[in-house]
């Protein structure tokens, strides 16, 4: 599958540096390492030596290393050139190398080499961004993981479970005249429902994954003068956004990326929501509308007061025009001002139709604060330890998603009517939607999307 391009990079990021690093990957290496070097030189041996220009000057000098094929990271003959960090310096070998026949490499597409070339699966390839990408030592723990693959040796587990399962079925609908009904013994409905339970398992592994890689989007919404803004502060530990008592004070989103316990968290401060008549200010207020649309959990801020159901038509209007989909947190602030203790509560009326947990806080004191904290880990299933967590996107979650649905489908169908046909489709197109995921079965186009958001060189 592989492509007959000689492909170069520099891999370090640009600027002044000790060390900066350009590699070749492809069939003209040898060609190309004869040309700089002079020579060709051992597989796997540094070699210090001059890096030449056309003319035999001499560009810079440093170290060079050889990986032949097939023993290499993308598969393919690989040189790497260590110069020294000067942007000129990399630049001139860069130029160097193309002028002996590679092309520039485009985002991603040494690893791209290593996924076609069987280096790799695709679960690997995009723990390699995502190792680059981490923002906590958690998330850098867990991309390692799926790095070395453990992730795909779940999902490849799984695999051969339906396989097997697929072949007993199957037989059974091809032999339809043996007196014992192979469907209905006992034997299927046990291996269907331990295949469920290790996909539920592998699923909520995975939702910890994109946790650890994507981060939760928290948006802050309410009217002006809340303490929307002193709240984002609180929680981002420093002066982010500006405080005053003047209402209207923020016009556009702030936003703020903290960690709590590992968990990556994208907080947006947004404009108060109000009738206003400023036209700046109604930009502002439509962008903070705007913003619940990719929101993990929206927060609602309002006056502190002992009854929860004190809540006036303006807040009112506010929660009905949110998504019913994702989860509202009532934030009573300024519970300094009315002498109530700090506390959490779930709400056993929802307001406006929303699924709402109610927390009392100060964001001036604070007071509160950790409640608020272990309330939005809890909220979304996050937990502190990494043992068994890998890295994940949403795109895996979609795909175990999937194969949950046409497993608990096909056990519906054996249940009901011990339909053979039918759990045996059920269980191939479970079995389809796991191969997307190590890229079995992947299209070009979301090859080229997954491997565009890497980095050039890598």
């Amino acid at each position: 599958m592989s492509n007959q391009d000689t492909i170069a990079a520099i891999t370090t990021p640009l600027g002044r540096g000790g060390v900066g690093i350009i590699r070749v990957s492809g069939p003209l290496v040898q060609n190309i390492t004869k040309q700089i070097l002079g020579k060709q030189i051992s597989p796997r041996y540094a070699y210090y030596g001059s890096f030449l220009a056309e003319d035999g000057s001499t560009l810079d000098q440093g170290i060079a290393l050889f990986f032949p094929n097939p023993n290499s990271f993308t598969g393919e003959d690989i040189l790497e050139l260590q110069a020294h960090g000067g942007s000129i310096v990399l630049q001139c070998l860069l130029d160097r190398v193309i002028v002996l026949g590679a092309k520039l490499a485009e985002p991603g597409e040494f690893s791209k080499q290593a996924f076609l070339n069987d280096k790799m699966d695709l679960t690997q390839a995009e723990a390699i961004a995502d190792l680059i990408d981490a923002s906590s030592e958690q998330a850098a723990k867990s991309a390692l993981k799926s790095l070395q693959g453990a992730f795909s040796k779940q999902i490849n587990s799984l695999v051969e479970q339906l396989i097997k399962l697929r072949i007993f079925v199957e037989a059974a609908i091809d032999f339809p005249e043996e007196e014992i009904n192979f469907l209905n013994d006992g034997k299927v409905a046990k291996q269907l429902q331990a295949i469920l339970e290790q996909l539920s398992r592998t699923f909520k592994s995975a939702q910890q994954g994109v946790l650890l890689s994507e981060g939760m989007s928290v948006v802050i919404l309410g009217r002006p003068n809340t303490g929307k803004s002193s709240l984002l502060n609180l929680l981002s530990g420093k002066d982010s956004a500006i405080v005053t008592s003047i209402a209207g004070t923020t016009r556009d989103i702030i936003k703020e990326q903290i960690q709590i316990d590992g968990m990556p968290l994208h907080i947006l401060d947004t404009a108060g929501l109000r009738e206003a008549a400023d036209e700046v200010e109604q930009i502002g207020i439509q962008k903070a509308w705007d913003a619940i649309k990719d929101a993990d959990q929206i927060l609602v801020m309002v006056q502190a007061g002992e009854n929860v159901t004190n809540i006036d038509d303006e807040d009112k209007a506010i929660l009905s025009k949110l998504p019913s989909h994702i989860p509202v947190t009532l934030i009573y602030n300024k519970i300094d001002l009315v002498g109530i203790k700090p506390k959490i509560k779930q709400l056993t009326e929802n307001i406006c139709g929303h699924q709402e947990t109610a927390i009392w806080l100060s964001a001036k004191q604070p007071l509160g604060l950790d409640i608020l904290k272990e309330h939005l880990k809890t909220s979304i299933g996050f937990t502190q330890t990494t043992e068994g967590v890998f890295i994940a996107r949403k795109r895996h979650l979609n795909a175990l998603s999937s194969a949950l649905d046409f497993v608990k489908t096909g056990q519906q169908q054996l249940e009901e009517c011990a339909a053979g046909e039918l759990l045996a489709e059920d269980l191939r197109q479970a079995q389809h939607a796991l191969d997307k995921i190590t890229g079995k079965f992947t299209s070009e186009d979301l090859l080229a999307e997954i491997f565009s958001s890497f980095c050039i060189g890598k």
